[in-house]
């Protein structure tokens, strides 16, 4: 039987198309994707079968091309077109973020920040950098490092903040690990930043710590 002999609100398609996409199941999401099964299978098996062997969605979305192209049904063309597709994810939320008035999503904001930094293999520090009115004008990543830390030049960062013109800015990393907790290292760095930044009239509104989890420093009351 293929997906086309199932009754029609049990076809991915026309179940995202009916009910919305969150109604799906991770299986069905990516049956979509494939479009097409294998011979024997049809693409919500293959998809179950993928996500089996990767070990769910976000080890399969996350893969290198190598590891991809190893799946059944997948090669270079699906993962180009993966890639396309995340990316404009990465882009619909950062201009999400610029639109308005003003900085007003600290969903969004921190959605960006999770797409953009929790896979990253190694540390990576970035900043988001906001005009007078918090409103979003660029998203940089500035260091990396090995996975047990990077190196952060308050220099470069004041740097970066001049070159936009900013009046304040987000920090933000990635903990490899997934353990978001901040360490001594993080508060030591952020502060020095801060008193940097305070120099040029720059202010530091959080610092964002990407990890399984979010941590916000701003939240916790250490900014």
């Amino acid at each position: 039987m293929t997906i086309r002999d199932w009754p029609a609100d049990e076809r991915p398609r026309e179940k995202l198309l009916s009910r919305g996409p969150a109604a799906l199941t991770d299986a069905e999401l990516l049956a979509i994707f494939l479009r097409t099964g294998v011979a024997g299978k049809t693409a919500v098996d293959l998809a179950r079968e993928l996500l089996e062997g990767f070990g769910g969605l976000r080890p399969l979305l996350k893969a290198d091309k190598k590891a991809f192209c190893t799946g059944n049904g997948l090669g270079e063309a699906k993962y180009a077109q993966l890639q396309a597709s995340l990316e404009m994810g990465r882009r619909h939320l950062f201009e999400t973020m610029r639109r308005g008035d003003a900085l007003s999503s600290p969903q969004d904001t921190r959605a960006f920040l999770t797409l953009q930094l929790r896979d990253a293999p190694s540390e990576v520090f970035a900043c988001l950098f906001l005009d007078n009115r918090h409103r979003v004008i660029a998203f940089e990543e500035l260091f990396q490092g090995t996975i047990d830390g990077a190196s952060v030049h308050p220099r470069e960062v004041v740097k970066r903040a001049l070159h936009h013109n900013a009046a304040a800015l987000i920090l933000a990393h990635n903990h490899p690990s997934g353990v978001a907790e901040p360490s001594q290292a993080d508060q030591r760095i952020t502060h020095r930043l801060k008193d940097a930044l305070a120099l040029i009239d720059v202010r530091v509104l959080d610092h964002i710590v990407v990890g399984d989890e979010v941590v916000s420093f701003a939240e916790r009351g250490w900014l």
